[in-house]
């Protein structure tokens, strides 16, 4: 019973503190649909309003067409770059420098925004990238390449390499044994990668801030700016709907890999 009462008592505290934690986030979702002008919780009265502000004004609308096409971009760079150095690394993993490769791809992630932002713009302007697609997706696709390839790398460690050995003992050369055997059976934790660089490139805020263009600002970057001009909702209904697509994205990437792993 002890025991029983133990487990009840842990999963209780981690909803308590799940819901600390998701609750100031979920606060956007009624202020998204209130009836007043103003940013004010709770809401007296309900309407779509800025839901239809949101897809009438072209301002909101090309911003979010900007952040879905670097996203995608992103997750097909991200994905391709991450897929091919976590494969590197697992292979030659007990070589020299590998562990230094590692630790340089999975750099983003540990380094401040603000320090990676500062960096990143002061190359793109030598190079003239500052305020292009170009740019965007190369200084987002830094900054998703440690998701995928941690994700990559999580699917290749439980990868048997018998089977490559076995492949390749038939007839199957190195490109054929990747594209028929490996990649089937890691596509889960690639297409987890996938989702995690599009979410990644998705939400960015500091750097985009740093590397915008008047042509060319994303939907982060939009609603930073609505922010300091104003207190329109409409800046509530473009959270929401960030929320949600990333939340189903992620839900999606962590149902793959809880597939994958029960598949195992």
């Amino acid at each position: 019973m002890s025991a029983r009462l133990a487990r009840v008592a842990l999963w209780a505290t981690g909803v308590l503190v799940a819901a600390w934690l998701v609750a100031p986030t979920l606060v956007v979702i009624p202020l998204s649909f209130t009836d007043k002008v103003s940013l004010t919780f709770p809401p007296t009265g309900w309407s779509t309003r800025w839901y239809a502000n949101f897809f009438s004004d072209s301002a909101w609308m090309m911003a979010l067409a900007n952040s879905l096409l670097v996203g995608v971009l992103v997750a097909v760079v991200a994905t391709v770059l991450g897929t091919a150095a976590a494969f590197g690394l697992s292979r030659w993993a007990s070589r020299r420098g590998a562990a230094v490769a590692n630790v340089f791809l999975l750099a983003p992630m540990i380094v401040p925004g603000i320090i990676v932002a500062i960096g990143v713009y002061a190359v793109f302007l030598k190079l003239q990238l500052a305020g292009s697609l170009a740019g965007f997706v190369a200084a987002h696709t830094v900054l998703a390449l440690p998701f995928v390839v941690t994700s990559v790398t999580a699917a290749l460690g439980t990868f048997d390499v018998r089977l490559e050995t076995a492949a390749a003992s038939l007839g199957a050369g190195r490109l054929a044994t990747f594209r028929q055997v490996t990649l089937p059976l890691i596509m889960p934790g690639v297409v987890s990668g996938a989702l995690f660089a599009f979410v990644t490139s998705f939400d960015e805020v500091v750097v985009s801030l740093f590397i915008q263009s008047p042509t060319l600002v994303t939907l982060p970057v939009q609603m930073y700016s609505s922010v300091t001009r104003e207190t329109d909702p409409t800046l509530a209904a473009a959270a929401t709907m960030i929320l949600v697509l990333t939340t189903v994205l992620v839900t999606g990437g962590l149902a793959l890999s809880a597939r994958r792993n029960r598949a195992r």
